[in-house]
């Protein structure tokens, strides 16, 4: 998945010829999950049509305050448009455009858009070569990046006039990737490394039955999908689910028992910097595992179980600079049981919830949680979305390691 997906990107085209590239620039926005409004001059209906944007893009394309046609038409507020955006992308900007920008001239619905802009700015020129050369263009584009917009250099190549140079606005795909970077560096785990462990494990009791519990694994790929929307190279560890992972960047590696998770864990903990381990693993295992299915017969059945490894105490005691969070699933004396566990167990936070509380626990969408930390701090939460919840967690990660 795209750091682009569910962003809202004003797309601002100028009357150039590069504007023939848009609709192939919408196109792959779009691909990439954003939502994109165009907005666009009146001149640069002279180079492609609304009609073309408004189809690619499935919205209304504005390039006026109303619409003159129409005498019962409503007024296009720049205001509105300008804070609806997430980032605000001028592709292709014209040297004309780019002067109005520079100075602060609103003469047309995009420059009142871009005047009235609160969210990130990009921009991409497109112009022949010596227009780009003249002083008063690399004047402008200075101005432009002294007020923290962010610059598109353009390509070099063969322009519109026949010369060849500088001066072709970016290509499309370029633009995408220049976009994901820019973005991806900004978000607040970038360059972090996330472990994550979900869902159940299964202990074998023959090679038909196990032992397990009814963890979904829905809180852990939540809390990774959030961790890589936010930036972060994730690792998901996760025992037996049906639940599937929608971010492609995401490494899931699937596991059965406690063991297998154990291992799983163990060589990328070492490069970890924060871990969360939310999977609800199996305390104890059959000592013995028959190797052929066990008859049923009319007597009891005794099985002698033994513990499974301890995995979120043993990483608590290997840890050295790691941010590591557990879950307590709790059925009474919550509170304390919780804290009793986030002190045993070395952790810099504990995820606590209650199987009394309706909607929170296995198999549901929502959860109800208290987050306590290592400096017995305690926040509680309402019933939220696991993704929401997921972003609750992490707003907590994230101010520690800004601390």
């Amino acid at each position: 998945m795209s750091v682009l997906s569910g962003k809202k990107i004003l797309l601002g085209i100028s009357a150039g010829i590069a504007a023939y590239k848009t609709p192939f620039l919408i196109r792959l926005l779009v691909k990439a999950g954003a939502e994109v409004q165009v907005v666009m001059t009146p001149a640069t209906k002279d180079f492609v049509t609304p009609l073309t944007l408004a189809t690619l893009s499935k919205k209304p394309v504005f390039s006026s305050f109303f619409n003159e046609d129409d005498e019962n038409a409503t007024w296009n507020s720049h205001v509105d448009l300008a804070l609806w955006a997430d980032y605000l992308l001028f592709a292709p900007l014209t040297a004309n455009t780019l002067a109005k920008m520079a100075q602060g001239i609103a003469d047309n619905l995009l420059m009142a858009v871009y005047l009235s802009a609160k969210c990130p700015i990009y921009f991409a020129p497109a112009m022949d070569l010596d227009m780009y050369k003249h002083p008063t263009t690399k004047k402008n584009i200075d101005i432009l990046k002294s007020f923290k917009h962010t610059f598109i250099p353009p390509d070099k190549g063969e322009l519109a006039s026949g010369l060849i140079g500088e001066g072709r606005m970016a290509e499309p795909e370029a633009i995408i990737k220049f976009l994901e970077q820019s973005i991806e560096k900004t978000l607040p785990l970038f360059g972090k490394k996330v472990l994550i462990t979900a869902g159940p494990t299964y202990e074998a009791i023959d090679p038909v039955r196990f032992i397990g519990n009814h963890s979904s694994g829905k809180m852990g790929v939540a809390l990774a999908e959030v961790a890589a929307s936010l930036g972060a190279s994730v690792t998901l560890i996760i025992g037996p689910s049906a639940i599937h992972t929608k971010n492609p960047q995401i490494n899931r590696i699937d596991v059965v028992s406690a063991n297998d998770m154990f291992q799983a864990c163990s060589m990328p903990f070492k490069t970890t910097d924060i871990a969360i381990l939310a999977a609800a693993v199996a305390d104890y295992k059959p000592a013995q595992v028959a190797t052929q299915k066990i008859k049923k017969k009319d007597t009891s059945l005794h099985i002698d179980l033994t513990p499974t490894i301890d995995i979120l105490a043993t990483l608590g005691q290997q840890k050295t600079n790691q941010i590591l969070v557990g879950f307590a699933l709790e059925t009474e004396n919550e509170l304390q049981n919780a804290k009793d566990k986030l002190k045993r167990k070395n952790l810099d936070f504990i995820v606590l919830n209650s199987l009394q509380d309706k909607g929170a626990g296995f198999k549901a969408d929502t959860n109800k949680i208290t987050i306590i930390s290592a400096n017995n701090k305690i926040k509680n939460f309402p019933l939220k979305e696991k993704e929401l919840v997921a972003k609750d967690i992490f707003i907590e990660i994230i101010d520690k390691c800004h601390a």
